[in-house]
């Protein structure tokens, strides 16, 4: 029930492993009032908290001895409007596809290539989520956190959130913020990022010359629907692995066995690998073990076949861990969080 407790709650329906784990205590907040209540009574019972949104970027290994918040709060709105440039709000439970989409219907720009991403407006800010050239950074605002620490309301602008490659000050102070809604900047005139991946392809496919937002949002929820399973039909959480940056040397060291090997210079010298690209080499595309398994289309997908526990699915990556590093000397950094 709303803003109340319940106990022993299975939380198979609130991560998209599908993971059937039981919470301790389960809670749901709908507006800040109930966010402080359940932190103040959580405090007085000498309980950990552990806030979820869509669960997307949850490995949940066992139970968890603890009161689970599911951030549950709706709303998005216009907050100014010069004609050009929109800022719009929306609260932290609110969940994100939607959202880009009711962005898109209302004329804004911006959004379109954050497409189909599972999860929810709260959790996007604290990964930086990104796809197709464009991460939430390039059309943030801000956002309202509140300090579990002081239990006082701050708003960060961009600078003060410390973004970085699927990176943020809310990522490396856990336990410390909770996101409770965030603010972006949009355009009613388009300025298309189409250099990405196959997206241009898609659209020259699909007969579209002079793409429109919406035309672009399509483009990617197709391809996203055909290299990416649907959490609702094949357990997983998207990528499971980030794309690692590494020195040039280490990748002219791997070039020189592999020429094909998929890699992008950065700014600062560094480079970043195709974490999927390194996985595949490998061989563990398809792989299955019971009924944890790694997506036979896309190698950076780690999948539950239906009854896969969350320690085995973080056995089977401990292992692709192991091997890329033995191959590449290339260390992979898992993207959901482990609990």
């Amino acid at each position: 029930m709303t803003g109340q407790w319940q106990e022993q709650v299975s939380l198979k329906p609130y991560n998209t492993f599908g993971i059937d784990v039981k919470a301790r205590y389960f809670s749901q907040a709908h507006d800040d009032e109930q966010v402080r209540q359940a932190l103040t009574q959580a405090h007085q019972r000498g309980l950990p908290v552990l806030v979820i949104g869509g669960g997307s970027n949850l490995l949940l290994t066992g139970d968890i001895d603890a009161l689970v918040l599911h951030m549950a709060s709706r709303g998005r709105r216009v907050l100014s409007d010069d004609g050009e440039r929109i800022v719009v709000e929306a609260e932290a439970g609110e969940p994100w596809h939607p959202f880009v989409q009711w962005t898109l219907a209302q004329g804004y720009c911006g959004l379109e290539n954050l497409s189909l991403i599972p999860g929810t407006v709260g959790a996007a800010p604290m990964q930086n989520v990104g796809a197709y050239g464009v991460e939430i950074k390039d059309v943030f605002v801000g956002l309202t956190a509140l300090d579990r620490e002081t239990g006082e309301l701050q708003d960060f602008d961009l600078a003060e959130c410390a973004f970085g490659y699927r990176d943020s000050l809310f990522k490396r102070n856990p336990g410390r913020w909770l996101i409770l809604r965030v603010r972006f900047a949009l355009s009613r005139t388009l300025q298309a990022h189409l250099d990405y991946g196959p997206v241009r392809q898609r659209l020259a496919q699909q007969g579209v010359a002079t793409p429109t937002a919406q035309a672009i949002s399509d483009a990617i929820c197709s391809i996203r629907r055909e290299k990416l399973p649907d959490p609702a039909e094949l357990g997983n959480a998207g990528s499971f692995f980030k794309n690692p940056v590494v020195s040039a040397q280490l990748v002219e060291r791997i070039r020189a066995q592999y020429p094909g090997v998929v890699a992008y210079p950065q700014a600062d010298g560094q480079v970043k690998l195709a974490a999927g690209w390194l996985i595949e080499q490998a061989g563990w595309k398809g792989y299955r073990e019971g009924d944890a398994g790694v997506h036979r289309l896309q190698s950076l997908v780690l999948v539950n076949y239906g009854q896969a526990s969350g320690g085995q699915m973080h056995a089977l990556a401990r292992r692709i861990q192991a091997d890329i590093l033995e191959r590449f000397g290339v260390e992979l950094e898992m993207e959901p969080n482990l609990y």
